[in-house]
């Protein structure tokens, strides 16, 4: 379960019944702002709900979140991917979209062979270097102590996001594995 993906599906949903300075969560996603607590917790527990098992990802990201979740489900697993400011800003950075089809791509490993494609592609709003910035700022005052809130959970582990993708693939495998040959 995705909520950056759940949210930027529901773009255009309409929010102002709930009393929030914007009234699309695609407002605050342009704004680099992140959505209120209200509507991801909403979105996260109907997929929760027709989940036959789960991955959350980008989900809690502070405490009201967080204590919201421990209200939904139990969780096996807490897997913190640890990568530098600097890295995820360069690697936020070369996601483009076709305006066209919605298709992402990456600039370095995932270009597209049409031409036509190519040409049309552009930065998501969410993903210009002033939108990374400001969403790690918010990441830093907010998630950072709501990890923190997990790091005695009995499923605590932390990777090393920096490695190579089959490496930090092979990592979470590794500590999913030991999870459940522990239980």
């Amino acid at each position: 379960i995705t909520t950056g993906d759940a949210l930027r599906s529901n773009k255009q949903m309409d929010i102002s019944h709930l009393d929030t300075e914007y009234d699309t969560p695609g407002a605050y996603m342009d704004a680099g702002e992140l959505v209120p607590d209200e509507v991801v917790d909403t979105i996260v527990e109907e997929a929760l709900d027709s989940a036959d098992g789960f991955v959350l990802d980008g989900y809690p990201r502070n405490h009201g979140q967080a204590e919201a979740l421990e209200g939904m489900t139990d969780l096996d697993v807490v897997l913190v991917l640890d990568v530098s400011r600097e890295v995820l800003v360069e690697r936020l950075g070369v996601w483009r979209v076709d305006p066209e089809t919605g298709e992402n791509y990456h600039v370095e490993f995932d270009v597209p062979d049409d031409d036509a494609v190519r040409e049309r592609l552009v930065q998501r709003e969410d993903d210009t270097r002033e939108a990374v910035e400001n969403r790690l700022d918010v990441f830093e005052a907010e998630t950072e102590p709501a990890i923190q809130q997990y790091h005695d959970h009995e499923g605590y582990v932390e990777i090393d996001g920096e490695q190579s993708p089959d490496a930090v693939w092979s990592d979470i495998d590794a500590a999913i594995e030991r999870k459940v040959e522990g239980s």
